[in-house]
């Protein structure tokens, strides 16, 4: 019986394996997963999770009754691949062998290598590490943010409505600033100034420092200008790296292009260094590297909340054709709408579209200390929105986004 393989157990993972299924293929369905747990929802876990209980049961997806049957291996992840002698080798030692693959292990938290102790230092990618980190936002806790990017600025938001203190350092000159621009990510850092946050920008981390009064644990941060902040817990929010170790040997003619996630074509199918298409073998999620037909032909990772469902039932299908012997739709450029949402004191920063391709922001509404919304623009065309408040016109702005391409 053939087998489709998924290595990711991400809602990624999860939407393939469900578009596996609906392109009709009835063989077996197996989804390997690194983490203990069934696909969850992690964007709460920076936000409303993290202020609260958090529980996978909370936080788990419904899986549509196709998938029933699927074998879920969680808790063993891939440490290798032979895409030639279509194999994957788990971290137990275990080898499986595949007729179709998706590759949806997603990404990882980006660490700094800092000299200084271990205890209290934190990222937040999966649900321990929101567990682990909650246990220490305790009231008047001295927290330290290193990074302004959303996650970054969602945990201070939290934190600081769990009563911390909250210090965020980042080399740029205001939160947010990639995404958001300098306008705009000069107002969000009013909001939490005006919420006690206190900012260093431009400033870069040097050293951990020891608490004095408990071994092994962080005390403070050592800052490039020679500033030192107290910290009790310091987390790191810095960005993610895509998990594409476990495919990096392989043989000629197999070799993914791994520059940056792992290069597809615009149906998800994996890409090699010598430009050819694995049409048995797909990428989803955070890693996959794809072209957007809605902006240009630039292939490109996304992180956004919308794509792995977007990507991950375009992969299925795919694979679902390779292994069934159908044909692919013909029809436009894949071209979906990223869309992500941030949630900060009681308030939700909502945006669709792709802001960082945007060469120029106009606020088309509102005031960026208050309500707003605002357009982004490259070359004078609209890529994106963003909001905060006043849906009715955000949405309206969506719906002009959607109907017409850039």
């Amino acid at each position: 019986m053939a087998r489709a393989l998924v290595v990711g157990a991400s809602l990624a993972g999860l939407r393939v394996a469900e578009a596996i299924r609906a392109g009709g293929f009835t063989g077996e369905l197996v989804v390997v997963g690194d983490e203990p747990h069934l696909p969850y929802n992690r964007p709460p876990l920076s936000k409303e999770a993290l202020a609260g209980e958090i529980s996978h049961a909370t936080l788990e997806y419904r899986r549509r009754a196709s998938v029933t049957d699927a074998q879920w291996r969680l808790g063993v992840g891939a440490v290798g691949a032979d895409l030639a002698a279509r194999t994957v080798t788990l971290a137990d030692g275990e080898t499986l062998s595949f007729d179709g693959l998706a590759i949806t292990t997603g990404v990882r938290a980006r660490r700094l290598s800092l000299p200084g102790p271990a205890g209290g230092r934190h990222v937040v990618r999966t649900l321990e590490d929101a567990v682990a980190l909650r246990a220490e936002l305790v009231p008047s806790a001295r927290l330290v943010v290193i990074g302004a990017g959303f996650i970054g600025c969602e945990v201070a938001a939290t934190a600081r409505g769990l009563g911390c203190t909250v210090d965020v350092v980042a080399p740029e000159q205001v939160p947010m600033q990639r995404p958001l621009g300098l306008e705009l990510g000069a107002a969000m850092q009013r909001r939490h100034e005006a919420h006690g946050v206190r900012f260093h920008l431009g400033r870069l981390p040097k050293e951990l420092l020891p608490n004095p009064d408990a071994a092994g644990r962080v005390g403070g941060l050592l800052l490039d200008d020679g500033s030192r902040l107290a910290a009790d817990v310091v987390v790191e929010a810095l960005g993610c790296l895509p998990n594409t170790e476990w495919l990096a040997d392989q043989q000629p003619g197999y070799r993914l292009d791994l520059t940056d996630g792992v290069l597809t074509d615009g149906w998800m199918r994996a890409r090699t260094n010598d430009g050819e298409t694995l049409s048995e073998v797909v990428a989803a999620g955070d890693l996959a590297r794809f072209p957007n037909g809605r902006y240009d032909d630039v292939p490109r990772r996304v992180e956004h909340w919308s794509i792995p469902t977007d990507t991950g039932k375009r992969a299925g299908q795919a694979v679902a054709a390779a292994l069934t012997g159908g044909d692919l739709p013909d029809g436009p450029p894949f071209a979906p709408l990223p869309s992500f949402w941030s949630d900060q004191y009681g308030q939700r920063l909502q945006s669709f579209g792709a802001l960082g391709l945007a060469d120029e922001v106009r606020v088309r509404q509102g005031d960026p200390d208050a309500e707003f919304v605002a357009e982004y623009l490259r070359h004078g065309t609209r890529v994106g929105v963003l909001g905060v408040g006043m849906m009715p016109a955000l949405l309206a702005l969506r719906t002009e986004l959607m109907t017409t391409p850039s």
